[in-house]
């Protein structure tokens, strides 16, 4: 079983006592409004992304991780790799991404637990790039971004729901310069 640990969080794989706290953070406006179209989602939806984020584990070899606090052993949210299928301009990618609940935010838990998944990605993956999309308007995402080491590489469209997108990315030999 796939497992990190950073200073605060433990990156792990999905728990059916996941279900409750995600639901939860799907609920949640405030969380949901750079997603998509910024619709929540409600349980069963909540359900079918986590079996899709394990789906994605058995082919792909990574995937989202439930992202838990490690002094309480409390789920925040999810951070990891995926495939972007949604955005064929991306393709072919792996992205970073990250969804942690509104009161986890501002404490720099989203940076340490995607820079844990960056890692992960080019030294326990040999990935040779690894992207990140946000939408527009979106500045705390963008700011993790910058401080993964990306560098903003275009602006389209998203074709799910209309919104404007950017895409950043950084390459193995970046990262590693950076490092």
């Amino acid at each position: 079983m796939t497992e990190l640990e950073t200073a605060r969080l433990t990156l792990r794989r999905w728990r059916a006592d996941d279900l409750e706290p995600l639901a939860a953070i799907h609920a949640d406006p405030d969380v949901m409004r750079w997603i998509g179209d910024g619709s929540t989602r409600d349980k069963n939806q909540t359900r079918a992304g986590i079996e899709a984020m394990e789906r994605q584990w058995e082919t792909a070899g990574f995937g989202l991780f439930a992202v838990e606090l490690r002094s309480t052993g409390e789920l925040a949210g999810f951070t990891g790799l995926s495939v972007p299928d949604f955005l064929p301009e991306a393709m072919p990618a792996v992205e970073v991404g990250w969804r942690l609940g509104r009161r986890f935010w501002g404490k720099g838990l989203a940076s340490e637990a995607a820079a844990a998944a960056v890692r992960f990605g080019f030294a326990d993956r040999g990935l040779e790039r690894i992207v990140s999309i946000t939408q527009v308007g979106n500045g705390a995402s963008e700011r993790i971004m910058q401080k993964l080491g990306m560098r903003l590489e275009r602006e389209l469209t998203d074709p799910t729901c209309g919104r404007p997108i950017r895409i950043y990315g950084i390459g193995r030999s970046e990262y590693g310069a950076a490092e």
